[in-house]
């Protein structure tokens, strides 16, 4: 396979996170194009013993942060951002570029150290600093349908750890209904076998039909979420979970919950 076809497979997806990157569809497909070129004129700077998606997005990266002002955080007072992408925004440039190889492009903690040229720990560091100031921003109230009392304060943990506010611990469908029709939370933990053989499931279904809230399911059984019925388990982690993996997918949960929600009309930007 030539190196022109080795890259082509993969430019789609190095363009939507250029464009998430730099929250352009304009400066994002530019910095792509710079990035092209820059490979054409000097094949080396494309590491061949890299998996060719991996060494694309590290040669990406070497030609972005090779701009000054792509290294320094954006200014909160800045321009007409919506809130929810200034807040991300305030993010250190190596958190969120970290945050949205993992996030959005789905590439192992091991492989986007190899992209950002750190290692599995630091990575990890950045992931926790992401999660932290994602937290900061949209901080939440947070109801966990987990019946096991153990499990559940080791979530409650995790979560408030990140800085969101746990506002119910239900152990039945019925608790969990109430609860969230109460408190009306910015995320649900649900674990499926609940107490009284009641189904987390049934009472997430149940919850759907009154208000759109993201949900991580969290449970010993995923072979029950995979049936295609809805609610679709757009987040999911195994138990046993660690406690990383958890926090990750908390930020991730509500990231993409506010980053889907329709934009406010905002004053065009030159």
């Amino acid at each position: 396979m030539t190196l022109a076809e080795k890259v082509a497979a993969h430019l789609p997806y190095l363009r939507r996170f250029a464009r998430s990157l730099t929250g352009s569809q304009k400066s994002g497909d530019a910095y792509v194009a710079s990035t092209l070129e820059a490979i054409l004129a000097d094949p080396s700077i494309f590491q061949p013993e890299l998996p060719a998606r991996i060494a694309l997005y590290q040669t990406f990266l070497s030609i972005f942060n090779s701009v000054a002002l792509n290294t320094q955080a954006t200014d909160a007072g800045s321009h007409a951002l919506d809130a929810a992408k200034r807040n991300f925004d305030m993010l250190t440039p190596p958190a969120r570029q970290a945050f949205l190889l993992i996030a959005v492009e789905e590439f192992s903690p091991q492989d986007a150290a190899l992209v950002l040229n750190v290692s599995p720990a630091e990575v990890q560091s950045l992931i926790d600093e992401a999660g932290r100031e994602i937290a900061r921003q949209i901080a939440t109230d947070v109801v966990i349908i987990e019946d096991e009392p153990l499990i559940a304060l080791d979530l409650e943990r995790l979560v408030t750890s990140l800085g969101h506010r746990v506002v119910k611990i239900a152990r039945t469908e019925r608790q969990a209904v109430e609860a969230v029709s109460r408190t009306r939370p910015g995320l649900i933990l649900a674990d499926i076998q609940l107490a009284d053989e009641s189904s987390g499931l049934d009472a997430v279904n149940e919850i759907l039909r009154q208000f759109s809230v993201p949900v991580i399911f969290i449970t010993a059984y995923p072979q029950r979420l995979l049936t295609g019925t809805r609610p679709e388990p757009t987040f999911l982690i195994t138990k046993p979970f660690h406690p990383d993996n958890v926090k990750a997918i908390i930020s991730q949960a509500l990231f993409f919950d506010v980053r889907g929600r329709p934009e406010q009309p905002r004053l065009a930007t030159a």
